[in-house]
């Protein structure tokens, strides 16, 4: 039985990257009338960010050469260890049960969102594996950041995501869905660009229902 993680983590309630991660997501679910599907929107429900008795349980993975994620648990020894653990669990038991991961996410000041930023925080340990499985980032982007534009060097958001999933998780098998130049929906002096936008979106919503239904 395959299963699905969505995560959406735009601060739109309506957003292109809501919208590109929804197509994935109904599509998926007609061809998996059997998968399991889980929801979180990091952005109406933010995850904490991390702190001192988070790092406390990383240290203590890493120093014992824990590398079995059932045994992460291990690592808690006193109280506030055990609210960190509290907030951790549930997160990492769907990351982990979940074959595909879909994130939806804008690109926000050349990254991504301080909210699904927090979410990688937390469910990332030293050496943790996730090899295998299928990750799917479906985003929205104010300008053009494709190969070969001249903003392509300031895309820290594919670039980091792409190196985070295949350093810290060893996962090969990313794909991202673009819709560009949304702001030329807004900014008068994108306006004639607002014809490439729409282009890169209907190009962008076929892709993301083709990916889902393969």
């Amino acid at each position: 039985m395959s299963r699905l993680l969505h995560l959406d983590a735009s601060a739109r309630r309506e957003s292109f990257s809501r919208t590109l991660s929804g197509i994935y997501a109904t599509t998926w679910r007609a061809a998996n009338p059997e998968g399991e599907y889980s929801y979180r929107d990091l952005a109406a429900n933010p995850v904490p960010h991390i702190g001192q008795a988070w790092t406390e349980l990383c240290d203590h993975v890493l120093a014992n050469g824990i590398t079995d994620i059932g045994r992460y648990g291990e690592a808690v020894r006193t109280p506030e260890q055990a609210e960190a653990w509290a907030i951790v669990e549930p997160l990492l038991d769907e990351l982990v049960a979940a074959d595909v991961v879909l994130i939806g996410t804008p690109m926000y000041n050349y990254s991504i969102p301080s909210a699904l930023k927090a979410w990688i925080d937390q469910v990332t340990f030293p050496r943790m594996k996730l090899t295998g499985r299928t990750f799917v980032v479906a985003g929205a982007r104010g300008g053009s950041y494709g190969p070969g534009t001249p903003r392509e060097p300031f895309d820290h958001e594919e670039r980091y995501l792409r190196d985070f999933f295949l350093g810290h998780f060893a996962v090969e098998d990313v794909t991202f869905v673009h819709t560009e130049l949304v702001n030329a929906l807004i900014d008068p002096a994108l306006a004639a660009l607002r014809t490439k936008h729409e282009e890169s979106h209907a190009a962008a919503r076929e892709l993301a229902g083709k990916l889902a239904a393969r």
